[in-house]
């Protein structure tokens, strides 16, 4: 039995099915962790979400924040944007069925020390904490007025953890740290203009994982495909798992075990992540 964490498909679907190949993925033996980001930028959404799902219990998967942009498209009322891939999805047969269930899917996964979200982890945040934060989000997904909640999911503001935080600003500030942070301040506040590589940094920021932290878990997450997999001068244990392969990089995945990565390389042209 092996687990795998995956970097962000974004609609990669040849890549993903490559990379399962690579690995003799067995669904009846294997479990593979999805880092969120499933959809959106790359060429098949529409056949990632399809063979995800498929697989099952064999997967543990996480939201990203384009995993959420598909989501409010279609039941907040939102607009695709221009350089969206999603349209596919939005007019399946099974669109329905498959957007339930993406919209099922939590923000962190656990197992003991080794957590997974799409985006990181505050350094004021611990493990229970973020568990606790991730299920607030999950049950409001599920709640009879989600649409009003994803109507309402855009947005920078709070920009700054405050546990006083209530209502929708509690959720929206969650779910932009699980799902859209990079850099932070030593307060824990996010910036949300710098999407690229460690030397976008605005004055005062540096990227989530230079902070130090009072425990010591192993935090897996992707959503950075501007580092490439490398996180310097990290001051906690991390697997960065986005490389780019919608941009014409590579599409990794982490034995949990072993430590070794294994990678396919992208069929995309090089472009500019988001």
């Amino acid at each position: 039995m092996s687990i795998y964490a995956i970097g962000d498909l974004h609609g990669c679907h040849a890549e993903f099915v490559a990379l399962l190949e690579k690995l003799s993925f067995d669904p009846k033996r294997d479990t593979l962790w999805l880092v969120g980001d499933l959809v959106n930028r790359g060429p098949d959404s529409l056949a990632c979400l399809r063979e995800v799902e498929r697989l099952g219990s064999a997967v543990r998967c996480v939201l990203g924040n384009h995993d959420f942009h598909l989501l409010v498209a279609a039941r907040g009322g939102g607009k695709l944007k221009r350089n969206d891939s999603l349209q596919a999805v939005l007019e399946a047969p099974d669109c329905e069925r498959l957007l339930d269930w993406l919209q099922g899917q939590p923000l962190a996964v656990r197992d003991g020390n080794q957590l997974m979200t799409h985006a990181g982890l505050l350094p004021q945040w611990g493990l229970d904490q973020v568990e606790v934060l991730a299920r607030e989000v999950q049950v409001a997904l599920a709640g009879e007025h989600s649409g009003h909640f994803l109507s309402q999911l855009y947005g920078n503001h709070p920009d700054c953890w405050d546990n006083t935080l209530d209502g929708l600003e509690r959720l929206r500030c969650v779910v932009n740290v699980l799902t859209r942070m990079r850099f932070i301040d030593a307060e824990g506040r996010l910036d949300f203009t710098a999407n690229q590589g460690l030397d976008s940094a605005p004055v005062g920021f540096a990227p989530w994982f230079q902070f130090p932290r009072d425990d010591d878990p192993h935090l897996l997450f992707g959503h950075w495909a501007a580092l490439a997999g490398d996180t310097p001068d990290a001051r906690v244990r991390v697997d960065a798992l986005d490389t780019g392969c919608a941009w014409g990089g590579e599409l990794t995945a982490l034995n949990l075990a072993t430590g070794e990565r294994t990678r396919v390389p992208s069929r995309a042209s090089a472009g500019v992540a988001s």
